[in-house]
This record gives structure tokens, sequence and C-alpha cells, in this order.
């Protein structure tokens, strides 16, 4: 590791002030400090947010909870009022990477990473979520841009996310075995405005299917999904799957993840 300097701001303001002055984030630091040791990235000044109280912790507004950035994977995923209510959201969280990596991680780094198979940025899209920062609210249908990339705007701090309560919903992952990153995940959630699925894992970004949330609008069950088709043009292949088995997987994780919402 090389020489840097380290900030442990205890308030929102004070870390967003060494952020607008060039300073780098740290939440979970499950991606930015294998960065740091590997030289792709530099910053000449960390930022930790792990000592501002306010920035974790898990509530619930009406018809819908309000997770804070820095909630660990393992508190969203053992939150009982969480599990009774958007289960899928749950369990999502207790599938991510290993036990380590879920005592770490954030809700609030992954939506700021936006790694193309990570699983919450599906979350967002699927429940119609709202990402909240120190200056705005943003809309997830507005806010994941690409690979990597977000609206947020330099210095700007993700406090929490807002995740309205649908009445259906389910999240299954295909898992690469060794990262235990998406291949292909899929969230399907059934809300008071329409069906929404989002895809991680299989292209560059995660992504919503308006086909496949056009055919469950219609009639909300596996065969209405297993009808659509799901073109590969755009999606990834590499040495883990071919763009068109990652098709396929689109489907299937869609057609069981209809099941699994109408069973539970």
């Amino acid at each position: 590791m090389y020489a840097f300097t380290f900030e442990a701001p205890a308030t929102v303001a004070d870390a967003a002030a060494l952020a607008q002055a060039g300073g780098k984030l740290l939440a979970g630091g499950q991606t930015l400090l294998p960065s740091m040791k590997l030289r792709l990235s530099a910053p000449e000044q960390v930022v930790d947010l792990n000592r501002i109280p306010s920035l974790a912790g898990i509530r619930r507004e009406g018809q819908a909870f309000v997770i804070g950035a820095m909630t660990r994977h393992a508190d969203v995923a053992a939150n009982a009022e969480l599990q009774a209510a958007i289960p899928a959201l749950a369990n999502l969280a207790a599938h991510i990477g290993d036990r380590q990596v879920r005592a770490r991680g954030t809700l609030g780094g992954s939506v700021a990473n936006n790694d193309p198979a990570a699983c919450y940025p599906s979350a967002l899209l699927a429940l119609g979520a709202t990402v909240i920062t120190d200056r705005r609210e943003i809309a997830a249908d507005d806010f994941f841009l690409g690979m990597y990339t977000t609206a947020l705007e330099d210095g700007e701090i993700i406090t929490g996310v807002r995740f309205p309560i649908p009445q259906r919903t389910a999240y299954l992952k295909f898992k690469q075995a060794a990262s235990r990153f998406s291949l292909v995940g899929v969230f399907v959630a059934q809300t008071s405005g329409g069906v929404r699925v989002a895809v991680t894992g299989a292209a560059s970004a995660v992504f919503r299917h308006a086909g496949l949330e056009a055919a469950l609008n219609q009639s909300f069950t596996p065969e209405a999904a297993a009808r659509v088709a799901i073109a590969a043009d755009e999606l990834n292949s590499d040495i883990h799957a071919s763009a068109a088995y990652r098709a396929n997987l689109i489907s299937v994780q869609t057609q069981r993840a209809v099941a699994q919402a109408l069973a539970a």
C-alpha cells in the first residue's frame, strides 16, 4: 500500500466537504481497497464514512422502507420487518458474496459503485426505489447510467435508499461459482404501478426488460414470461457464458422468479 491521508469525519457535512475537495469516499471498502492494492485507484486522501451514525439503519416510512447507505448487507438480510414486507430484498442481501463480505459491505457502496453484476442495482430498478443523497433525491430509473457510472455528481454522498413495498416480488441469481457475483440475476416486482423486471450480470449495466414487463403486466405467470423472446445482441459474452446462454438464463430466471413470487 502506498501513502495517503485518512480522514474519519463524524457528520455528512464534513464528509461532503472533504469529498468535494477531492477525497475518495470509503464505505465497506470491498471494491476500493482491492483497487488501491492493485494500483488501479490511487487516491491521495481516503474519507471513511463508517463513523457517521446517521448513515446506517433501517426504518419503515408508511408504505416504504428507508435503508441507510452505510447499512451492512448482513443487517439488511437479518431485519425481520424487511423480511416480512420485501422478502426478496432481504434474501438478495443474504446471498451477496460470503459472510465476510456481507459483514462489511454496504448498500450505499454497492449502489454508488454500480458494478454490472452487482445485486442491489436490480432491486432498486425493479422496486422503483429512490436514491437519497446529501443534495437531492434521484429515481432509480435515472440513477444507473452505464458500467460503473451513475448520476452522482462529484462529491455527492448517498445517505440512503427508499424502497416502496411491492405487492409481490422475487429475486433469483445464477452465480459465478468463484466470485458469487451474478452471471444473470433477475428481480421481478409486481407493484401498484405495474410489473417491473430488472436484470443484472447479463450486460454492461443493469437494465429493465420492457418485453418481459409488458407480458407480465398482461398475465403475471411463468407461461407469459416464457413466451417472450430474449435478444442476445447486446448481452455479455465471455469466458463464463455466451450471450445466447445469458439470454436463455434471463428467460428461465424470470419464469422461476414469477413462480416464486406467486407461491410466497
